[in-house]
C-alpha cells in the first residue's frame, strides 16, 4: 500500500511538474507569437498605409498643400510632434514613410466613444486608443511589439491640442513606449495646419508643412523632447514662404471689396463693348486667391448679365456701341440663330467663340423679351462662368507651393489667349 502509494505519488508528481511546463510553454508561446506576428501585421498594414498616404497628401494638396523636410529612420520609432489641430493627424499621415506604417495615439473618451468615431479614427487614421482617465500606459506599451518590428507610433505628448504657436509640456508616456522597446525617438513639427483647420473653427485653405528632425536616444526626457520639437517649429515657422510681388499685389486687390467690384465691372464692360471675356479676369484672380473663386465667378456672372441686358435694351432703342474683335460672320450668324430659337439661341454661345455682346446686341434688336433673354442668358453664361472660376480657383490650390512662379504664370496666360483670341477671330473672319 504505502509502496503503490509512493509510486502513484511520484507519478502524479511527474505529471503535475509536465503539466507545469506544458502551462509554461503555452504562456510563452502567444509572446513568441506576438513578436512574430508584429512583422506579419506590418506587412499586411502597409497597403493600408499606402492607400491612407495617398488619400491624405491628395486633399491637403487640394487645400493648399503640403510640404515635408526629412525622413524618418529607418526601423521603428516613436514620432512626438506637436498639436494646434485635429488636421495634425492628416498632415502626419501623408508626410511620414507608408513603409513605417505610422499609427496615431487617440484620445478613447473622445475618438472611440461612438462606433462611427471608432471606424473613421481606425481606418481613416490608423488610430489606436489610449485612455486619458487610467491605464493609458498600458495602452501605449501595448504598441512596443509593433515598433520592435519596424513600425512607427504617433504621439501628441502634450495630451490635447495647444493653442497656435504654443507648445504645452510633454508627458512622459511615449517616451516610456521608446525605452521599453528600446526605438528612437523622433521629434516632428507641424506648421500651417492651425490656419487650415482652427480649434472650433472650419476648413479654410492653408499649406502646412511638416519638418521631421533628428532622432533622439531612448532615454531623453520630455523636456529635451519639447526642446526639440519647439526648435522644429520655430525654423519651420521663420521660413518664409516664397512668393513674388505681382501676386501678392494681385492678392491685396482681390482679396478685399475692390477685387468683387473688378469682376463686376469687368464682366458687364465686357457684355457692352469691352474686347476681353471676364474668363481671362477669373484665370487671373481665382489662381491668385483661389479662395475667393466662387464669390468671384457669382460676382462676375452677376455683372454679365446686368450688361448683357443693358446691352439689350440699348440696341432695342437703335443704339450701336463699338464691339472690337468681333466680324460680320459672328453677326449674322448670331441673327440666323436668333431667327430659328429666339432666346435660347444663347445657349450656343460659350461654346463657338462669338462673343455675349455680340448676341446680346443682336437680341435687342430682334425685339427678345428682356424676361425670357435673361433667363436664357443665366443658364448659358453660368454654365461656362462658374466651370471656368471654380476651375481656376481649383487649379490656385494645387500650385499653391508654385506661387512664386505667379509672374510667369501671367505671361503664359496672356500669350496664349492672345494666340486663343487670334484664331478666334480668324476663324470667324
Amino acid at each position: 500500500m504505502t509502496r503503490t502509494g509512493a509510486g502513484s505519488g511520484a507519478r502524479t508528481r511527474v505529471r503535475s511538474a509536465q503539466g507545469h511546463g506544458e502551462a509554461v510553454d503555452r504562456a510563452r508561446r502567444p509572446a513568441e507569437e506576438d513578436v512574430r506576428g508584429g512583422a506579419g501585421v506590418r506587412r499586411r498594414s502597409r497597403p493600408g498605409a499606402v492607400l491612407r498616404r495617398a488619400l491624405w497628401w491628395t486633399l491637403l494638396t487640394l487645400t493648399g498643400g503640403v510640404e515635408r523636410r526629412g525622413r524618418l529612420p529607418a526601423g521603428g520609432c516613436v514620432v512626438v510632434a506637436n498639436h494646434a489641430s485635429h488636421a495634425d493627424t492628416a498632415a502626419l499621415l501623408a508626410a511620414l514613410d507608408a513603409r513605417h506604417a505610422p499609427e496615431i495615439g487617440a484620445a478613447a473618451d473622445y475618438w472611440f466613444a461612438s462606433p462611427w468615431r471608432k471606424r473613421i479614427c481606425s481606418r481613416l487614421a490608423a488610430g489606436f486608443p489610449v485612455r486619458r482617465t487610467g491605464g493609458g500606459m498600458d495602452d501605449l506599451l501595448s504598441r512596443a511589439d509593433g515598433l520592435r518590428a519596424g513600425g512607427a507610433v504617433v504621439l501628441f505628448p502634450e495630451g490635447t491640442r495647444a493653442r497656435a504657436g504654443e507648445l504645452g509640456a510633454f508627458h512622459k508616456g511615449a517616451l516610456i513606449l521608446a525605452r521599453q522597446a528600446h526605438v528612437p525617438v523622433v521629434p516632428v513639427s507641424i506648421d500651417g495646419t492651425a490656419r487650415l483647420l482652427p480649434k472650433h473653427g472650419t476648413l479654410r485653405p492653408a499649406l502646412v508643412r511638416v519638418r521631421i528632425g533628428a532622432p533622439l536616444p531612448p532615454d531623453t526626457t520630455p523636456e529635451a523632447a519639447r526642446d526639440a520639437v519647439a526648435e522644429l517649429h520655430r525654423r519651420t515657422r521663420g521660413e518664409p514662404l516664397r512668393d513674388c510681388a505681382a501676386r501678392r499685389r494681385a492678392a491685396a486687390v482681390i482679396g478685399s471689396r475692390r477685387g468683387l467690384l473688378a469682376a463686376f465691372a469687368w464682366a458687364f464692360a465686357e457684355a457692352l463693348s469691352w474686347p476681353l471675356m471676364p474668363e481671362l479676369f477669373l484665370a487671373i484672380a481665382c489662381v491668385a486667391v483661389p479662395r475667393r473663386a466662387l464669390k468671384l465667378s457669382v460676382t462676375a456672372l452677376a455683372g454679365s448679365l446686368a450688361g448683357g441686358l443693358l446691352a439689350l435694351q440699348l440696341a432695342a432703342c437703335g443704339v450701336q456701341l463699338p464691339q472690337p474683335l468681333t466680324t460680320d460672320r459672328m453677326r449674322a450668324e448670331v441673327r440666323a440663330e436668333l431667327a430659328v430659337e429666339g432666346a435660347a439661341a444663347v445657349r450656343h454661345q460659350p461654346w463657338n467663340g462669338i462673343p455675349f455682346k455680340v448676341y446680346a446686341h443682336e437680341a435687342g434688336r430682334a425685339d427678345v423679351p428682356p424676361r425670357e433673354w435673361l433667363a436664357r442668358s443665366a443658364l448659358s453664361r453660368g454654365s461656362r462662368t462658374l466651370t471656368v472660376g471654380l476651375a481656376f480657383g481649383a487649379f490656385g490650390f494645387l500650385v499653391h507651393r508654385l506661387r512664386r512662379f505667379y509672374g510667369l504664370y501671367l505671361g503664359l496666360l496672356g500669350a496664349g489667349f492672345t494666340a486663343g483670341l487670334s484664331l478666334i477671330v480668324a476663324g470667324w473672319s
